[in-house]
């Protein structure tokens, strides 16, 4: 890569954190402001970066539309959105779409939940895979030799009181979400939050990506949670039939 580019991109992810001035951006990268000045104006008139103020740079429209772009061009968000929709709309609850990417799992899509509450989540945010729902059905039906790859290559950080933290107790985790055809969450990312996940299928039944319904506890307890499963399979299925998939 070269050393122009690597700046520039070094220089986007920063904004992304929030506007920063010139002083700021110019230690990022450890070089002279004139330099980076060059790059931000190049960035600017292609509409990736713009000048909040006088002093401060923020990131542009176009990154915007390419990551919109981007999403669009993911079939399975096309596809499977009138079904998600459905769940959202007849629970009023949170519903997200995520798949697999890089030993993490990432949410492609959202729909807010109508209660007060509201998720902290977002489009494009990572999320990890020893204590979400989402994670567990991602990785529980891949083959075998993968799955306990990646689940011995894994960190498991304790978040909350109900995190997995070692690599045997998650593989039983995963040979029961296999059971049960969907995954909980029991507070084990956030400990106000739980949440369920089922499995979105391509043609050939390989998990494409996860369907979630997240919901916090104050609103809703295991129990409840679990009477809205049906819900969350039935929308799972009507997605995994709009990629191609026919049960067997």
């Amino acid at each position: 890569m070269s050393q122009s580019l690597d700046r520039a991109l070094t220089l986007l992810t920063e904004l992304a954190r929030g506007p920063k001035t010139l002083d700021q951006l110019a230690e990022t990268v450890d070089v002279h402001k004139s330099t980076v000045l060059r790059l931000l104006r190049t960035l600017e008139s292609r509409r990736f970066v713009q000048r909040t103020d006088p002093r401060h740079y923020r990131l542009g429209t176009a990154l915007f539309d390419l990551a919109n772009r981007a999403l669009e061009d993911r079939d399975v968000r096309r596809s499977v959105a009138p079904a998600l929709r459905w769940l959202n709309e007849l629970t009023g609850h949170t519903v997200h779409l995520a798949s697999y990417e890089g030993g993490e799992a990432v949410y492609i899509d959202k729909y807010d939940g109508r209660h007060s509450v509201r998720m902290y989540s977002r489009i494009g945010r990572r999320a990890p895979l020893h204590c979400t729902a989402v994670g567990k059905v991602l990785l529980a039906e891949l083959p075998e030799p993968d799955r306990r790859s990646i689940v011995e290559s894994m960190d498991y950080p304790k978040l909350t009181a109900n995190t997995i933290t070692n690599p045997t107790d998650y593989l039983a985790e995963l040979d029961r979400v296999r059971i049960k055809g969907y995954a909980l969450d029991n507070a084990e990312h956030e400990d106000f939050i739980h949440c369920a996940a089922a499995p979105i299928r391509s043609a050939d039944g390989t998990v494409l990506a996860a369907v979630s319904m997240s919901v916090p506890k104050m609103l809703l307890d295991l129990d409840g949670l679990l009477a809205q499963i049906p819900h969350l399979l039935r929308a799972a299925h009507e997605a995994s039939a709009e990629c191609g998939w026919t049960p067997e």
